[in-house]
């Protein structure tokens, strides 16, 4: 912890000292203003972010900025201000304004802080290893990102043309406190590589991008290993062609997968199912999912990109299985959510904590290409487009493009389709999880295999 305080106090402007006067000051000012609760957060963020395209540099952003944000509550009103002007005469005209907020605000007999007993104290805040500051310059930014996409040059002579390459390096911290006795607060970092190449010519063009993203810098793929991968997609894709309308298995790549993990924690969220606008109102102990599968939610992972030692609400998190053999173990619920259900806040303001899929049929050697041979003859998808899931019906209708894939192998590219489905059955029938794990931000899965969806082509 002290040595994150000392590359935290090196890499900011502000030191937690003075964001921990900033917020007791807020409070203090909330109270004499006759405020019921009141709660502050103080943050501040800095990074760099550099753009080429084509071997030339196009971008250079730096960014800083920093906030205090007050909720005060008035009985069960509740009024929001904030400010980035950390003077007192600023807090205490914010807090004013928080306060008048909640003074002419409709009364909601939930709204309030968390209960006491939910409250992560001191020594429940584990360190999390989560900041990890990159202190490169913009020269060396750019040299990465040039780097990176003349990896996907030099990968084939089809590949002339990029959309670009990137580098960020992001840091932020914050501290945070309200007056049922919570105190805490952390520094973060996120760093990432990324490319867009695009393969072909005139209509037969073809584009795909890869990145690769980390809290520690020491942790990111090389950038030549980035612009290699990204290129050898947008190759793939080449002469792509559609296929006829049909039924048939698919394949979802590990990436693509996450997301309709994404769309599981969408559908069981406080705020879905108070208001029952989900497909999975009332689903606690139902199954949901194919009986091999299992969710796991861990807030503790050491350098998780969604680990988190209290939720934004300053309630404490804590490991625990939400999915257990395809039945409903656990919803997503803040305080406010979990009191409009008349149940206990599961330490989700703000989203979910590291979550992982698992399918207890999975094997070590269950790789993209034996996931391939399970698919058999059906349609490998790698990127979907739009929005189209309506979560009240669980309706699921996307544009995609991919490979489609005969005897286990696969046969050629296609695109311009929609594949469609309902997400109670599409979770009901998955037969298979790869170990081709991948982590898209909090969310660890590997590919997955859907029994059937319809697929829209020509």
């Amino acid at each position: 912890m002290e040595n994150n305080k000392r590359r935290a106090d090196a890499v900011f402007s502000w030191r937690r000292e003075d964001f921990q006067e900033l917020v007791e000051t807020a409070l203090a000012h909330a109270r004499k203003l006759g405020a019921t609760d009141a709660g502050a957060e103080a943050s501040e963020g800095c990074g760099l972010s550099v753009s080429v395209r084509k071997g030339e540099l196009e971008t250079v952003e730096r960014n800083r900025d920093k906030s205090l944000g007050i909720t005060v509550y008035v009985g069960h009103r509740r009024g929001n201000a904030s400010t980035s002007d950390f003077s007192r005469t600023a807090i205490e005209q914010t807090v004013q304004a928080a306060y008048d907020i909640a003074r002419f605000t409709a009364e909601d007999p939930v709204a309030g802080l968390p209960d006491a007993d939910d409250i992560a104290q001191p020594h429940e805040q584990p360190d999390l290893d989560l900041f990890h500051p990159w202190a490169i310059t913009s020269e060396q930014a750019a040299e990465l990102a040039l780097r990176c996409e003349a990896a996907a040059f030099a990968t084939d002579p089809r590949i002339d043309n990029s959309e670009g390459a990137g580098v960020s390096a992001q840091q932020s911290h914050f501290y945070s406190g309200h007056t049922r006795g919570f105190r805490g607060g952390y520094a973060s970092s996120r760093h990432s590589i990324s490319v867009a190449p695009i393969a072909g010519k005139g209509d037969e063009m073809q584009r795909d991008a890869w990145y690769s993203s980390m809290r520690n810098a020491t942790e990111l793929a090389s950038p030549e290993a980035v612009g290699r991968y990204a290129a050898e997609r947008a190759l793939a894709r080449l002469k792509s062609r559609k296929i006829s309308t049909r039924e048939c298995p698919v394949l979802f790549e590990s990436p693509l997968a996450a997301g309709l993990l994404g769309a599981y924690v969408q559908a069981t969220s406080g705020g879905s199912l108070y208001r029952r606008s989900s497909f999975l109102v009332d689903s606690l102990g139902k199954q949901v999912f194919a009986p091999h599968l299992d969710v796991l939610e861990d807030p503790f992972v050491k350098r998780g990109k969604g680990s988190a030692p209290f939720d934004e609400e300053g309630v404490r998190t804590k490991p625990r299985k939400v999915v257990d053999g395809g039945r409903v173990e656990g919803y997503f619920l803040s305080s406010y959510s979990a009191r409009k259900l008349g149940m206990k806040t599961t330490g989700n303001a703000g989203g979910s904590h590291n979550l992982t899929l698992t399918s207890r049929r999975t094997l070590p050697e269950d790789n993209l290409p034996e996931m391939l041979r399970m698919l058999g003859t059906g349609l490998f998808v790698i990127e979907l487009m739009g929005q189209g899931v309506n979560y009240v019906t669980g309706d699921y209708s996307r544009g995609a493009s991919g490979f489609w894939v005969q005897n286990g192998e696969i046969a050629f590219p296609v695109q311009e389709i929609t594949i469609a489905g309902n997400l109670k059955e599409m979770f009901m029938g998955i037969e298979a999880v790869g170990a081709d794990t991948y982590n898209y931000g909090a969310k660890t899965v590997g590919s997955i295999l859907v029994n059937k969806m319809k697929v829209a082509g020509s």
